[in-house]
Parts: C-alpha cells; structure tokens; sequence
C-alpha cells in the first residue's frame, strides 16, 4: 500500500507572498480557497503542486486500486479500505465495485465527514502483464 497523504501535505510551494494554511483538516489558499480547487483557478500562480509519483509493474498480488479524495482518506485507513473492498472484489465471480465503492463511502460518512468523496475502484487482474 502506498499513502501519499504525507507528501501532498508538503508538496505545496508558495510563492508571490501567497500561502496555504490548515483550517479545519482541510488545506486552504490564503485561508480560504480550497487548495485543489486553488490549482484550477487564479491562484495558481501562487501554489504549485509537485504530486510524488510512482511507477509499477502490475503483478498477480495486485489486486485492486483504490483512487479516492481525502473525503475518504480523512476518515478512512488504507487498510480499513482494503478490508472493505475484498470481499466485494476478489474471489468473486462477478466483482461488485460500485457496491464495495458505496460502502467505503458511508463508512467515511459514518466517521463525520463532511467533505466530498469521489473515488473508484480498479481491477488489476485484468493489466497482468
């Protein structure tokens, strides 16, 4: 499992005497802005995201891939999520993403958050070389 929750966080470059602070778990642009909606607007000019990246050969003992915003990952360990995804994605003849997606969802939920939660589920069996 690889967690980039660390890196994003400093990640964030400031420059032209802009500046991102935590408010409420949630990185702001001076502030106010969200920091990932800040990438798309004006504010760019002042923060620039440099995302760790990685690349891998997919293998048998790859799974799945669990893409998802910090409105899961807030509330949500990445271990919780595989053991919420497994039984709905592998061993199964017919894999339900949509539901394990549903769940790990309202957990997040559950837990209180009140951010957004995008995220999807990727076989990888599927890209074995």
């Amino acid at each position: 499992m690889f967690d980039n929750s660390k890196a994003y966080k400093q990640t964030f470059k400031i420059c032209k005497g802009g500046y991102v602070d935590c408010c409420n778990g949630v990185w702001r642009i001076q502030g106010t802005l969200a920091v990932s909606r800040g990438i798309e607007t004006g504010f760019s000019r002042r923060v620039i995201a440099e995302p760790e990246t990685r690349t891998l050969r997919i293998t048998p003992e790859f799974e799945f891939l669990i893409l998802a915003s910090d409105g899961l990952w807030d509330k949500v360990t990445n271990q919780e999520a595989v053991d919420v995804v497994r039984p709905f994605c592998v061993g199964v003849e017919n894999p339900k993403t949509l539901s394990a997606c549903k769940k790990l969802a309202e957990l997040s939920c559950k837990r209180g958050c009140l951010d957004d939660i995008s995220l999807i589920i990727i076989q990888l069996q599927q890209f074995v070389a």
